[in-house]
């Protein structure tokens, strides 16, 4: 399932979208990551930019509306009891419209494609770990 059309370089890499906030320390880690091994990306701070709701629909395609809210965080702590259990697709776009803390962060989009949190390992595995001039 492509979940956008993505840019390639001028060396035919696909350009990588990091979805995340600016001051949230994984985001940051994976940017980081990203411009240490030269691979080029651009970024989107949710906040400032809501994600539209095709991309939240296919993004919870790939992980389910479960696996793409963030249960760890102090934002979901913090909902009243009563928000924590969404039966629903447009209850769960509400409230991560509320609260746009709530998805799991960053998303990585790479022709189309979606990856959750960051690791060295799992950037590795889509970049490989050479850097890149």
């Amino acid at each position: 399932m492509s979940i956008e059309p993505g840019t390639v370089d001028a060396a035919g890499q696909a350009e990588a979208v990091v979805y995340g906030l600016a001051r949230c320390d994984t985001t940051k880690k994976a940017l980081n990551w990203l411009a240490r091994f030269g691979v080029p990306h651009r970024f989107i701070d949710y906040r400032a930019q809501p994600i539209a709701p095709e991309t939240l629909r296919a993004w919870a395609a790939v992980v389910g509306w479960d696996g793409l809210i963030n249960r760890q965080s102090t934002t979901w702590r913090e909902l009243l009891p009563a928000r924590r259990n969404p039966a629903s697709e447009p209850e769960y776009l509400l409230l991560i419209r509320e609260h746009p803390t709530l998805v799991r962060r960053p998303v990585l989009v790479v022709a189309g494609q979606p990856t959750f949190g960051f690791s060295d390992r799992l950037y590795k595995s889509l970049f490989g770990g050479e850097r890149r001039a």
